[in-house]
């Protein structure tokens, strides 16, 4: 098991309540896209709290990034995260992951579970290979949702918002399940990609099985 230990470069606002953390890159460090490893804070009695997440940045930068939710209403390693300031460091520990791009298709997001999918995005989009490429992103609210006017830029029409919590105008109020997949998408001969809360990925899994008659389509996180 490899291990390093890097500094935090910046600590930056996404969203109320996700954090943009920038931090040094290990010498000879790779990851493919969709990718995560797990991290712990390297301060004594965090050490061994490890917590998966997702590198949001590409491999190709000079620097790590990670993009991740806080949750203040307990003693939690996020919690914890959001007190780091620059100088401060990080423990990261293996790559791994199973989210990998295999094709054009749809992408199903819940929440924090669409960060495997921006750095998949952002190289696609280096790369301009965004193709037809398509993004079904649930959130509770409107301020909720992760890097939204980049999704927007990089996807267009094809960026589809919506919202459990909040009736608003552009977006959709609709809870992810069969009937609305059947009125958002036309063609499920083609790639799914499902991250989110274990009951949603379970769910949406289950019911795209029967609507793409072909398991090999469906990719979750493993």
């Amino acid at each position: 098991m490899e291990s390093h230990i890097v500094k935090v470069l910046s600590v930056t606002p996404v969203t109320h309540n996700v954090r943009r953390f920038k931090v040094e890159k290990p010498a000879g460090y790779h990851f493919i896209p969709g990718q995560a490893t797990e991290v712990s804070i390297n301060k004594p009695g965090w050490a061994e709290e490890r917590r998966p997440f997702t590198f949001t940045g590409l491999n190709e930068w000079d620097h790590l990034e990670f993009t991740i939710k806080i949750y203040e209403d307990h003693h939690s390693v996020t919690a914890e995260l959001n007190q780091l300031a620059p100088g401060d460091s990080l423990i990261l520990h293996d790559v791994w992951g199973a989210i990998h791009y295999k094709g054009e298709g749809v992408f199903i997001a819940g929440g924090a579970g669409v960060t495997p999918f921006i750095a998949i995005f952002r190289d696609l989009k280096q790369k301009g290979q965004l193709g037809n490429n398509t993004l079904i992103f649930s959130n509770k609210t409107s301020a909720d949702i992760i890097l939204q006017d980049e999704f927007q830029q990089m996807l267009g029409k094809r960026f589809i918002n919506t919202l459990t919590e909040e009736e608003a105008p552009g977006y959709d109020h609709r809870k992810i399940d069969a009937a609305y997949l059947r009125e958002k998408i036309s063609d499920f001969n083609q790639h799914f990609y499902i991250c989110g809360p274990d009951p949603m990925v379970q769910q949406l899994k289950e019911i795209l099985s029967g609507l793409t008659g072909k398991a090999d389509l469906i990719t979750i996180e493993i």
